[in-house]
């Protein structure tokens, strides 16, 4: 879609006789004018305790707006709710993706010591001359500090989310900056709003991996996207956010009876002994975006006998923090133009993984790549999979009382192999899956369960059809891993898989799903895919749910 610095709060008929085509570079953002109805909010941080002071910074073009705010667990709580509050509308920088908005605080909310940890949902409303208009935010509320450890922390994706926010304009991946007008930012600020769905979303929202398989000879669907523009949603939501990944884990935990407490990445990054005092990291969804000291964190932690479970996919990038929290900065694909190339500090470029000059492969920390992944059930992108894993390991005891047997499939039901997938290079010996090495990975990392993933979607030349993936990913590994991308290279580098994996790290553990969607067999009650995430928990934790 073109933008349009007039672009209203959601996508509204005069922006949508705008566009070309879903694919195009649309996001939501302030209206920048004070007729359209419309109301937003954010914190200054994403994590709070029982006892802190709540400031929230709202916008409306409102006269009076009303404020919910409720925990977001296995049954939604409503625990706090205020109305005829004062609207005060607030300037926006044209930049604010980048530099943030900047906005006052309107509403301040002591948060009382008796709420449980969790994900709480704030609910901003506001109604004027028979409009309604209805915006979230989200918070984390940690365990007070005065109760017992809990035995899990659920880390919450916050990289990922940042990289993904097009709220304002930019993104990790597109925007409204450069010379032009339209490049992707690689800096993005935490103050300002979330994207429409990163909080909440509507029942039977698509997801990123359709219901069903590709059928030969239909053209090729992004049911996502496509609902996204017809509802004025979000275009990344399904990619990033608590809505889509972290909140189908937390309300399937509580429900099941495990005890929880909630952080973010960036906790990880401000307090690198976080994890000391719990007995298993979680990690759940679309988990893309790391800095090297969010790393630091969990390698010390597992190595020094910490639990790790992975129930996530797409551990890619780079990042830095800085400005105490608020900026995430990430260059990409163009990593060479990163202020820090060629410094002393040049191991922090915020490129993959596993290529220079970051040269530290994802598999140290998780036992698995993401650039030996990528893409599964996404377009045409293993469009025809069966959605799930291949078994290989069925005696292992991840997989006790799931009912499997070698070379059945995991999770196919529920669609829970893809969007995107982490792997490793491995070998074949007497019809077992070994690894060897050679991308990082420790020898002694026990492939359990591997699928197919590919980096180029492939391009059938059905009449009419645009491709959303291509084979730029593939372009980018053969030119990063390889050095040029000929045709030899290319080839190489569209190959991929996902690898479920276990791993004794020092005196640690870790347990590697190595896909975003794993979630959707808890959503959809897959029962191999629970049981083996309470095998996991219950291990992990050296307890059993309550």
């Amino acid at each position: 879609m073109t933008r349009s610095e007039d672009q209203g709060p959601a996508i509204t008929p005069r922006t949508r006789a705008k566009a070309r085509h879903i694919l195009d570079h649309y996001y939501i953002g302030p209206s920048r004018d004070a007729s359209v109805l419309e109301i937003w909010g954010y914190t200054e941080r994403m994590t709070y305790a029982p006892g802190e002071l709540l400031a929230l910074r709202v916008s409306t073009t409102a006269r009076e707006w009303d404020l919910e705010i409720g925990r977001d667990g296995a049954t939604y709580e409503v625990m706090h709710r205020e109305s005829g509050l004062k609207g005060v509308h607030q300037r926006t920088p044209k930049d604010c993706s980048v530099t943030g908005c900047g906005w006052e605080v309107t509403y301040e909310f002591r948060i009382p010591d008796d709420w449980r940890e969790g994900g709480y949902l704030v609910t901003l409303r506001a109604e004027q001359d028979g409009d309604r208009v209805e915006e979230h935010h989200l918070f984390l509320l940690r365990r007070a500090p005065e109760k017992p450890a809990a035995p899990f922390v659920l880390i919450c994706a916050t990289g990922t989310w940042l990289a993904y926010n097009c709220w304002g304009g930019s993104n990790h991946y597109e925007g409204i900056t450069g010379p032009e007008g339209k490049s992707f930012s690689p800096v993005v600020s935490t103050q300002r709003p979330w994207s429409r769905g990163f909080c909440k979303l509507p029942a039977g929202a698509p997801r990123a991996v359709p219901d069903t398989p590709h059928k030969p000879g239909d053209m090729v669907r992004y049911p996502y996207m496509e609902w996204a523009y017809s509802y004025g949603y979000s275009k990344k939501y399904a990619s990033a956010g608590w809505a889509s990944y972290e909140r189908h884990f937390a309300r399937w935990a509580e429900a099941e009876g495990y005890e929880f407490d909630f952080a973010t990445q960036h906790d990880l990054e401000a307090d690198p002994d976080l994890l000391k005092d719990y007995q298993c990291a979680v990690f759940v969804g679309h988990d893309e975006y790391w800095s090297a000291n969010m790393r630091h964190a969990v390698d010390s932690f597992t190595e020094g006998g910490g639990r790790v479970a992975r129930f996530a996919g797409n551990f890619l990038w780079q990042t830095r923090i800085e400005d105490q929290g608020r900026t995430q900065v990430c260059y990409k694909y163009t990593a060479d133009l990163d202020p820090l190339v060629a410094s002393d500090r040049e191991h922090l470029v915020t490129s993959a993984w596993e290529v220079f000059p970051a040269n530290w492969p994802g598999a140290r920390t998780f036992g698995v790549n993401g650039l030996k992944g990528v893409y599964a059930g996404l377009g045409r992108c293993v469009g025809q999979g069966s959605g799930g894993f291949t078994v290989y390991r069925p005696d292992h005891w991840a997989f006790e009382g799931a009912q499997l047997g070698y070379g059945d499939q995991l999770g196919a039901g529920a669609r829970v192999f893809g969007y995107e997938v982490d792997g490793l290079d491995y070998r074949m010996d007497d019809g077992l899956p070994f690894p060897t090495g050679l991308d990082g990975a420790d020898l002694g990392v026990q492939i359990l369960a591997l699928g197919l993933a590919t980096n180029i979607e492939p391009d059938h030349e059905i009449w009419g059809e645009t491709l959303y993936i291509g084979n730029s990913d593939a372009v980018f590994k053969a030119e990063s891993m390889f050095g040029v991308c000929t045709d030899e290279t290319l080839d190489r580098s569209s190959r991929g898989n996902g690898a479920v994996i276990y791993w004794q790290r020092g005196l640690g553990e870790v347990f590697t799903a190595s896909t975003c969607e794993w979630v959707m067999g808890l959503v959809r009650q897959d029962r191999q895919v629970e049981q083996i995430t309470r095998n996991v928990l219950n291990r992990f934790g050296n307890c059993q749910p309550l």
